[in-house]
């Protein structure tokens, strides 16, 4: 089998590079080893972040936080992206940016937000302040003990259920040709291109693109490469149907969290709270994690006591330690590409695919993407 671009990954990244590179015309194979959009882009609570996260803020300072702040503009972008690509393909995508409160329960807290904000602000996010009136206006529904927080109004929610199966559909119609349950085994690079050893047979391709998501190391090791890039398990829970409450994404800055609400009324709780994995491999429910990250729901918003939790699941994302995507082709793989967007892969995986994809088609991409580059590891 032979095709012009070979995408390694089935999750929301690969769809979307498929569907750039198909757009302009060029031929694309996309493999997945299991299911399209069946591990962290069809597992994940379905939030478009932009904000820096606060955990790494808090835990590894705010000389992190200059080196990772570059990623501000490329969550911008993507977020845009998001809609654009939701009038493109259809409403099935669930983009709906409504918002996004970062809120505080005591003073050190509205201090570490603030010192948060102030650098946010400097490479163009739109964010703001607020006191315990301006939030009790914007988000009645969150405690009252909470004394204020941070508005970033370019935040929301996406539907990780539908999203990448519907960007590959369309990418189908462009041309685009995919093979689901076909592992690739080992990769061969020579002048001319590539061989791809698969579980389905031999792949010869001109480019590949790595966007395998946490399996991105394995990848890109067959090629010489050793890239930081883990894979961690955590859980998402979601309860039954209520009546409208929650109208916005929400962060707590005591700990880790995240709450929306989706269309159809079921509550999305996360934050990134670790789920067990076994010696095998499998993964499984961490019920103590399960009654913290609960526990900090109940504490941000008290109206959720009221509703039914029904149910909990793990899944395996994408990490490094320092947060940053890596982005663009390396130098030493000439024609070997990486799209991979570490931690808040849900939200970046359009801007990633699409920089790649202007890479790929040998075009000057919209950035400048050195501080991203593999090359730096």
């Amino acid at each position: 089998m032979k095709t012009e671009v070979l995408v390694v990954g089935g999750g929301l990244t690969g769809a979307a590079t498929t569907y750039f590179l198909s757009r302009e015309g060029a031929d694309v194979l996309l493999i997945e080893q299991d299911e399209i959009n069946g591990k962290a882009s069809g597992a994940n609570a379905g939030s478009i972040h932009a904000q820096i996260p606060l955990d790494p803020f808090v835990r590894l300072g705010e000389q992190w936080a200059r080196l990772y702040a570059p990623t501000i503009s490329l969550l911008i972008s993507s977020i845009d992206l998001w809609t654009r690509l939701q009038s493109d393909i259809g409403p099935e995508l669930g983009v709906q940016i409504t918002g996004g409160i970062m809120v505080a329960e005591g003073d050190e807290q509205m201090r570490v937000i603030e010192r948060k904000v102030q650098l946010e602000r400097g490479w163009g996010l739109p964010i703001e302040m607020l006191d315990r009136g301006g939030l009790s206006k914007i988000a009645p529904y969150v405690s009252s003990r909470m004394l204020g927080g941070a508005f970033c109004s370019i935040e929301g929610k996406a539907n990780p259920l539908l999203a990448t199966s519907s960007i590959l559909a369309a990418a189908r119609k462009l041309g685009a040709r995919v093979r689901t349950h076909t592992r690739l085994d080992a990769l061969e690079h020579h002048g001319g291109g590539f061989m791809a050893l698969t579980s389905s047979g031999t792949i010869a391709a001109r480019s590949v693109v790595n966007c395998a998501g946490a399996d991105a190391g394995r990848v890109a090791a067959m090629v010489g490469l050793d890239l930081p890039i883990e894979g961690h398990a955590i859980q998402v829970s979601v309860t039954e149907k209520a009546a409208p409450l929650i109208s916005h994404l929400v962060y707590f800055a005591g700990e880790k969290l995240s709450l929306k609400q989706t269309t159809i009324g079921s509550i999305l709780i996360g934050g990134g709270w670790a789920a067990n994995v076994d010696p095998s491999g499998s993964l499984s429910v961490n019920l103590r994690m399960l009654a913290e990250n609960l526990a900090t729901a109940l504490r941000v918003v008290p109206r959720l006591a009221d509703i039914a939790l029904l149910r909990t699941w793990p899944a395996i994302v994408n990490g490094t330690a320092d947060w940053k995507p890596i982005i663009g082709e390396v130098s030493r793989v000439p024609g070997f590409f990486l799209a991979v967007f570490p931690w808040l892969g849900f939200t970046g995986g359009p801007i990633a695919a699409h920089l790649v994809a202007q890479l790929v088609l040998g075009r000057r991409p919209d950035r400048e993407l050195a501080c991203f580059s593999a090359d730096q590891y």
